[in-house]
């Protein structure tokens, strides 16, 4: 009982905590002592939510240590954390109440010396060449002599120059430069958007498309060049429509985009080289070409005229060809004025004999012989048309006498009637007659109105003088 009492009482002495006091107390402690540190480790799992924070873990073959970037510092890391990569962080230790952990908030990163840098390279070479990036069936040709040059690189350095200074020396042409960062946190995305840039120029513009691009900068160490070796610019030298030639760094310097690119160069002035051919060989060149022209067409020229000569050896002579004709048209010549005389004394004999028969006597007798057979005809004419008429006359009549026997008219006169309806119809029943709204009955001297009504009086030609009007009914 004496342990229990005494044991209470040292539980009573103890301060007593929340438990909201206590995270605090340990938050303070942590951070007033590792308020600044430098870490060492391999990362592990790398998480990034939607609000652009890292979560990260560092380890090493006996501990892990929780990290967190902030977005802000995510933005300005010159490297993007990768799983497995060794490096060193700077930051402070925090703790987080909410899970009773601590963690490291990194402030930033580098790799943990250049074995680390390589490592990721090489993870990182091997995975684009698994998706094949680097196949020499995806690379395009270089033009032979492009019109337009788009230069990605710094507008600052001496590398432009070299490639300037170099085109003007071959041959030069239009450069486009488009400057951008070639170390640090800004290189990477800057020299993608130069060469996603430089394609989406549409052809004909205002800005003339490049026909090939240069992405150019001096030597470095590997961490100077790192962001030749990001993946964002890698897959953008691979998306390029445009022929790309990649000169980073020295002869000896190698990194993504070397492989990636359609052409590497060792050096930027090198990379000027393949662009562009040397004009003054090119000159030089189709100077040969001329004269070897020249040369091929004497040479030609010389064959054919020898060709010529030895064909026209086997030709006859042109005077030996035309001297036959030649006597013929003079042989011809003489024989025709004496043709063309013969000809003419022939015409006026023939004129002559026939101007006989034109003397004015005798036109006269043809003439009058002409009349009087005119006159005969004539008169032969005249009695045939008299006879004709008489004859037709005569038909004419007997045809008049039969149309007017055979006519209804001649019956008229004989005491008949026909009778009409209102639409001038022959009406030949009693029935049709009936039925008509009005009649007109035509005798042989004219025609009467009549109006159908009444009865039949049961004689035969007599007919009731009741009616409309007061007119007789014809039934």
């Amino acid at each position: 009982m004496t342990d229990l009492i005494e044991d209470e009482g040292t539980q009573g002495n103890a301060p007593e905590f929340t438990v909201s006091e206590i995270s605090g107390a340990i938050k303070r402690v942590v951070e007033g002592e590792f308020s600044h540190v430098r870490v060492r480790g391999e990362l592990g799992r790398i998480a990034r939510p939607r609000s652009g924070h890292v979560y990260l873990d560092l380890k090493d073959d006996r501990a892990v240590l929780a990290g967190v970037i902030w977005k802000g510092v995510a933005a300005r890391l010159a490297m993007q954390p990768e799983e497995g990569m060794e490096v060193v962080v700077t930051g402070r230790l925090t703790t987080f109440p909410g899970q009773s952990r601590y963690q490291i908030v990194i402030e930033t990163m580098a790799p943990a010396g250049v074995g680390a840098l390589m490592a990721m390279l090489e993870k990182r070479k091997k995975q684009l060449a698994a998706e094949g990036l680097f196949d020499a069936a995806r690379k395009k040709t270089l033009p032979y002599l492009p019109e337009v040059i788009g230069v990605v690189t710094s507008p600052s350095g001496a590398v432009i120059r070299d490639i300037l200074h170099r085109l003007r020396d071959r041959f030069p042409r239009k450069v486009l430069v488009w400057p951008v960062a070639v170390q640090g946190e800004k290189c990477a995305p800057e020299v993608a958007a130069a060469i996603r840039g430089f394609n989406r120029l549409a052809p004909g513009g205002p800005l003339p498309r490049p026909d090939v691009l240069i992405v150019a900068r001096g030597g470095g160490s590997i961490e100077d060049l790192w962001g030749f070796n990001e993946e964002i610019v890698a897959r953008a030298a691979a998306e390029s429509d445009i022929p790309l030639i990649s000169a980073i760094g020295h002869e000896t310097d190698t990194t993504l985009i070397d492989y990636v690119a359609d052409q590497r160069a060792p050096t930027p002035t090198a990379a000027a080289e393949i662009a562009v051919p040397v004009r003054a060989d090119l000159m030089a060149h189709l100077a040969q070409l001329e004269e070897r022209r020249r040369r091929a067409l004497a040479t030609q020229l010389q064959n054919r005229r020898q060709r010529l000569r030895d064909l026209a050896r086997a030709l006859p002579r042109p005077a030996d060809i035309v001297a036959a004709h030649r006597q013929k048209l003079d042989h011809l010549s003489d024989r025709l004025p004496r043709a063309l005389q013969a000809l003419a004394q022939a015409r006026r004999t023939e004129f002559t004999r026939h101007a006989a028969g034109l003397r004015l006597p005798l036109l006269r007798q043809m003439v009058s012989q002409r009349r009087d057979k005119l006159h005969a005809v004539w008169e032969k004419f005249c009695r045939a048309a008299k006879t004709g008429v008489e004859t037709r006359r005569a038909r004419l009549d007997s045809l008049e006498r039969l149309r007017l026997t055979l006519g209804y008219q001649a019956t008229l006169a004989r005491g008949y009637a026909v009778v009409r309806d209102d639409g001038g119809r022959l009406v030949a029943e009693s029935a049709t007659a009936r039925a008509a709204s009005a009649l007109e009955i035509e005798f042989h001297d004219g025609r009467v109105p009549a109006i159908p009504g009444g009865r039949p009086s049961g004689r035969p030609g007599k007919s009731s003088k009741s009616g409309p009007s007061g007119q007789g009914s014809l039934f």
